[in-house]
């Protein structure tokens, strides 16, 4: 009996140890710029008609709840074991990726995006910290032979082929977003500098065969950006104008909440999802908008901090992984809000409507709890 008490205490003890360690500034961070982004959601579908946009707000609550828990799930596991799973891991996101080609649900512009598993689900959005967990231990197992240029091409192809997948959804804004995780995390484990080169190279050579196989739609967001007078791309071209109205008009404190012309009066569209950052800057104005910017910037900080401090290749690799999906969706959002880069559909981490990318997300911020509670300052197994 003496030695179960004994036993159980030192369970407990662990157990209470293990949790000091959980980041708490990155999850109020992250759990401010959610809060945030249900205010504006709710701003920008406001008296709305739509059944689909009625629904926004409770359906951004409901989904914030369960990335809450997948959260605490994820970083109660230990994130080494996962890593052990990568082969089912990977072999999941194909299948997934497959079923949407085949049985998937077809969206706007005729993009087949969704599965329906009692909720719409978005496996490309899922599959962002799918592949950061695969390609970490991949890469992980693999961390002494980066100085050959085979471990790097084997490592493109083991992320190209998920991403052809969801090239022809069509889908170009995440098969981006896949390149960009690879970059980040293949350049964290110690990419060497001519070999970065060589692929460069022969990226440039194949953006023509790119362009051939992209989606008008796609082409035309390109072309607007590069041709904004061009009067056969005068309906993407309006987007961007009232988004820059919408920006310019909040001054330095906004016109406050719920009242902003551009949003209310609906001249801005897809506001709720790729142009929220223009709400929050129309309603709330710099302060505002630079506040949730460095919220945003409290949150990778937080990441690569983490990272700095993991045990292993493996932790290092999740937390550079979802640092650069992070900053990369923050700089292509604010970025085609401001007009300085065409428009992709990426969604603001945390803050736009949408609850695959908001799960995609808290999965990742569960991946990096779970590193931050194993760190090497931890003293635990």
């Amino acid at each position: 009996m003496a030695v179960t008490s004994q036993s159980r205490a030192t369970t407990t003890r662990n157990q209470t140890q293990l949790w000091q360690h959980f980041d708490f500034t990155l999850m109020g961070a992250t759990l401010l710029l959610i809060v945030a982004g249900i205010l504006f959601i709710r701003s920008a579908t406001l008296d709305a008609v739509d059944t689909d946009l009625i629904g926004r707000v409770n359906s951004q609550i409901t989904y914030t709840f369960i990335g809450m828990g997948v959260v605490l799930t994820l970083a109660r596991l230990d994130y080494r074991l996962l890593g052990v799973l990568e082969p089912y891991i990977y072999v999941f996101l194909l299948v997934a990726l497959g079923l949407v080609a085949g049985v998937g649900l077809v969206g706007d512009a005729g993009a087949q995006r969704w599965l329906n598993v009692g909720i719409p689900v978005q496996p490309s959005e899922i599959g962002k910290m799918l592949i950061i967990l695969a390609l970490g231990q991949h890469l992980a197992k693999r961390y002494d032979k980066l100085d050959h240029f085979s471990t790097v091409i084997v490592s493109l192809i083991y992320v190209a082929v998920p991403a052809s997948f969801i090239f022809l959804q069509p889908n170009l804004g995440n098969v981006i977003a896949f390149s960009v995780i690879w970059f980040c995390m293949i350049w964290g484990a110690g990419l060497r500098l001519r070999h970065l080169m060589i692929i460069i190279t022969v990226g440039l050579m194949l953006l023509p065969v790119l362009w051939v196989n992209m989606q008008d739609y796609q082409k035309d967001r390109i072309l607007t950006f590069l041709n904004p007078e061009d009067e056969e791309n005068s309906a993407s071209q309006f987007n961007r104008d009232q988004a820059l109205i919408s920006i310019g008009s909040g001054g330095l404190l906004g016109k406050g909440y719920a009242n902003g012309t551009q949003t209310q009066g609906r001249f801005l569209r897809v506001r709720h999802t790729d142009f929220i950052f223009s709400v929050i800057a129309e309603e709330t104005g710099f302060v505002g908008a630079t506040a949730v910017l460095s919220l945003m910037g409290i949150v990778i900080w937080r990441i690569l901090e983490v990272g700095a401090k993991a045990r292993d290749e493996l932790g290092s690799l999740i937390c550079y992984g979802v640092a650069g999906i992070i900053t990369f969706q923050t700089v292509v959002s604010v970025g085609m809000n401001l007009s300085l880069l065409p428009v992709t559909g990426l969604t603001l981490p945390f803050v736009s409507s949408g609850g695959s990318s908001l799960l995609t997300l808290l999965f990742g911020i569960g991946l990096v709890q779970s590193v931050a509670l194993r760190n090497k300052f931890a003293n635990l197994s």
